[in-house]
């Protein structure tokens, strides 16, 4: 059963961190876990950071910044916090990754709960890279909240009614599938296993191809989850994150679960690239699981 007892929401201010602190409280009260809402105040931000130093000001501007940082910190949880739980507030100096990254590993986070868009604009890549960053670096799951689930209010719990895992049959995607089990079992959640297949070089290597597949997914499943009668195994044929994306609708999947590494069609080469379009144009939020 998947354990969350602290959970780290960085907060830049954004849309997308609000969106993402609200479920890190949804999931902070249904797990009953410590939450922490961190921000980071990044010099090189600021144009006057260099005038400062060269007038000898530095530390003054630095102090000044991060104490507007708490203050701004203190308004933004006021202003949006809605349920019950109060989390603790922190605030670093640094570069995002770097500090989000030392922040989970000093306190063992067991989870990451981040918008994929920050306040340093809209441009994908430039956003991407926080993001790929902490994903590729953290050694605990990172909940990356683009769009909100379907039907979901600002304010209210989010709940799992459907889950999709997507392996790639690699050891490296265990982990990512045992927390998907434990987060269907957790909400009483509906399960949909996927592994995307390459393009086949025909009819006949198509079919064996499938059949090969479905029978490596329904080894996956244990005997006392097939009880559940809540998993339903799919293979597809395609680009795997058009695949991913194209069946999260159709099934109006509440979260996406992957590993962060494996191979094929989730290579490390392939990987940033797949999640990222996937968390950037699929319909709901993505659990990115790293080995």
């Amino acid at each position: 059963m998947l354990q969350i007892k602290s959970i780290l929401c960085p907060i830049d201010f954004s849309e997308f961190s609000i969106r993402a602190y609200h479920h890190a409280l949804s999931l902070g009260e249904h797990y009953r876990a410590k939450l922490v809402a961190l921000h980071i105040v990044e010099l090189s931000r600021y144009p006057y950071a260099d005038y400062a130093a060269f007038e000898g000001n530095y530390e003054a501007f630095r102090h000044a910044l991060c104490e507007g940082g708490k203050e701004q910190l203190g308004e933004f949880v006021k202003q949006h916090t809605r349920l019950e739980l109060r989390p603790e507030l922190d605030v670093h100096q640094g570069t995002a990754p770097d500090c989000i990254l030392s922040f989970a590993e000093r306190h063992k986070t067991d989870l990451i709960v981040m918008g994929t868009h920050g306040r340093r604009g809209f441009d994908r890549l430039v956003l991407g890279s926080v993001t790929n960053r902490v994903m590729r670096k953290t050694t605990c799951p990172v909940l990356a909240i683009c769009n909100p689930p379907r039907d979901s209010v600002i304010g209210e719990r989010h709940h799992l009614h459907r889950i999709l895992f997507c392996t790639d049959f690699s050891e490296n995607s265990e982990q990512a599938f045992n927390l998907a089990l434990s987060a269907r079992a957790e909400y009483d959640a509906e399960l949909v296993v996927l592994h995307v297949l390459e393009e086949s070089s025909g009819p006949a290597r198509r079919d064996e191809d499938l059949a090969a597949a479905t029978g490596q997914l329904d080894k996956l499943i244990p005997p006392e989850e097939r009880k559940a009668l809540k998993i339903k195994m799919v293979v597809r044929t395609g680009k795997p994150y058009q695949k991913i994306i194209q069946l999260a609708q159709e099934a109006q999947i509440d979260m996406v679960a992957m590993g962060v590494h494996g191979r094929g069609a989730l290579d490390v080469a392939v990987f940033g690239s797949t999640t990222y379009r996937v968390m950037q144009l699929g319909p709901c939020p993505v659990l990115a699981v790293p080995v």
